[in-house]
């Protein structure tokens, strides 16, 4: 009797031990995806962007760039700069805007 009691104490610590355990993973988890966002689809919004451009290859290939870097491209397809700061802040060598 005494060994029963003892192995289902012992059972039910380790079950508790197990679900602290589980507890923990999914706060980790959970706070990792705040930490890091997820990554935007850079073609599909490049693309959207570009479609209107003059010069789509050259407007894709430098809101590529831009998206990669800041994982972000503004909504349609002009304008809208202050939607994402980072891709706005960004600059050629000559101090033009390098992203379309």
């Amino acid at each position: 009797m005494a060994i029963s009691k003892a192995m289902i104490a012992s059972l039910l610590i380790s079950l508790l031990v197990f679900q602290l355990v589980e507890a923990d993973q999914l706060v980790n988890d959970e706070s990792n995806e705040a930490k890091y966002p997820q990554k935007i689809d850079c073609g599909a919004a490049c693309k959207a962007r570009c479609k209107l451009s003059s010069r789509p290859h050259l407007c894709n290939r430098a809101c590529g760039t831009c998206c990669a870097r800041c994982n972000c491209v503004p909504p349609g397809t002009a304008g809208n700069q202050e939607m994402c700061p980072c891709y706005a802040s960004l600059t050629t060598h000559g101090g033009r805007r390098k992203c379309p």
